[in-house]
This record gives structure tokens, sequence and C-alpha cells, in this order.
């Protein structure tokens, strides 16, 4: 049986570019989004739930607990991004974004890692940002949520360390997706998504002795 990676925000974009690439290398790909239709493609198991309420979550993962397989990789990719800054961003803002970016992330874990611990075995990949890293003036609580993010991830990483479950943090800079969409500038100024997903592959191959626990990946030119 192959092995089994959950992928959240997996219909497009990065999402989409890890679960191809895992699936390429043997691997069955649950992916969830709110919206998978289109989705058929061999190796790939669309599942639709709106990861920024609970019962989306539990959706989930009432989902991947009827597949009865043990889940090897985790990547909590689901996010939003609305621009504003914390003084003038619409009411409602904060919530949605730490729903969406952190508590799906924390609540999925936490329904996914036992199976983990119990069988020494697993990796959690968090995409993160270079928001997480580097703040800037219109990003509000979306860099709010992505410093969270990363923030639980490095509190995952100690906690599974003595566990054998391995906790990679990924910090993209701008990649060339839909939230970019019409912004005028060359590809050249942007990662691709197979960049991400080719990242995140090779974190996975690492020893079991070793983990990358964050990496940081910006364009060539820099950030934008």
């Amino acid at each position: 049986m192959n092995s089994l990676i959950v992928v959240t925000g997996g219909s497009k974009g990065i999402g989409r570019a890890i679960a191809n690439r895992f699936v390429a290398e043997g691997f069955d790909a649950v992916v969830c989004a709110r919206s998978v239709d289109g989705i058929h493609e061999p190796g790939l198991l669309p599942i639709a739930a709106d990861l920024s309420t609970r019962a989306g979550v539990n959706t989930l993962l009432d989902y991947i607990q009827s597949l009865n397989r043990p889940v090897d990789v985790l990547v909590n990719n689901t996010g939003i991004f609305h621009p504003g800054q914390i003084h003038n961003e619409a009411e409602g803002t904060f919530e949605q974004l730490m729903n969406t970016n952190v508590a799906s992330a924390y609540h999925l874990t936490r329904g996914l890692v036992g199976d983990m611990i119990t069988r020494r075995k697993g990796h959690i990949f968090m995409m993160c940002s270079t928001a997480s890293i580097t703040a800037y003036t219109n990003g509000g609580s979306y860099c709010i949520s992505k410093f969270a993010l990363l923030g639980m991830s490095r509190v995952l990483r100690e906690e599974l360390k003595p566990h054998d479950v391995k906790v990679t943090a990924i910090l993209p800079g701008a990649t060339l997706t839909d939230s970019w969409a019409g912004s005028g500038l060359p590809e050249e100024r942007f990662l691709k998504p197979d960049d991400v997903a080719n990242s995140a592959w090779a974190a996975y191959s690492l020893s079991k002795s070793a983990v990358l626990e964050e990496i940081l990946i910006r364009p060539q030119l820099g950030d934008i």
C-alpha cells in the first residue's frame, strides 16, 4: 500500500504542487480544500471542507479515519491573505485569519499526531511565510497569523523530538499562485510552486537521524 500524505489547501498552488510531487514519488495524497471540483487524477483523494471551522476540521479527520490508513506526512498549508493594517483592517479579519491560518493547523495536527507518536514515524510540514519573520506595513493580521504558525512549528519540533516525528517549517517568499494574479510583475520575480514542493520532498528524503527544521526560500531577486 502506498504511503499517505495529507495536504490542506491542496487543490491549487503550493499545496497542489506538493501533493503532485509526493504522488509522483509513490504516495497517495488526501487533498483538502473548500472546493475540490475537477480533481480526478490518480493518487489524489479529494475531500471538501472549510478548515476555518472546527466542524470542517472534523470532516477532514473523519474522512482520513475512514481510509483506515496511517498518515505518514501532514502538510498544514491552508491559508488566506487579506491586506490591511491592525488599526484599520475590517472587523473580524483577525479572527478569520487566525482560524484559517493557525487554528486549522493546531486542531488537525492534534487529531493526527497521536498515531505518529505511537508509530514513532511521521513528518509534519507547516507552511509559514517570509511574513513569519519579516513584518510589513500592509500585513496586519496575516503577519500575526504567520508569526504564530512559525511559533507553533517550533513548539511542535521540541515536543516531538523524542518521538521520532519530524517537524519542518517552510517559509516561502512571493510564489506565483492565484494570490498574485494581475500583479503585472514578471514571472522571474516569483518562486514557482514546484520550487516549494521540491524543497518539501528534499526535507522528507533526509535520513531518519536528520531534520530540516526551517526552510527559507526567496525569489533570486529578493522579496517583492
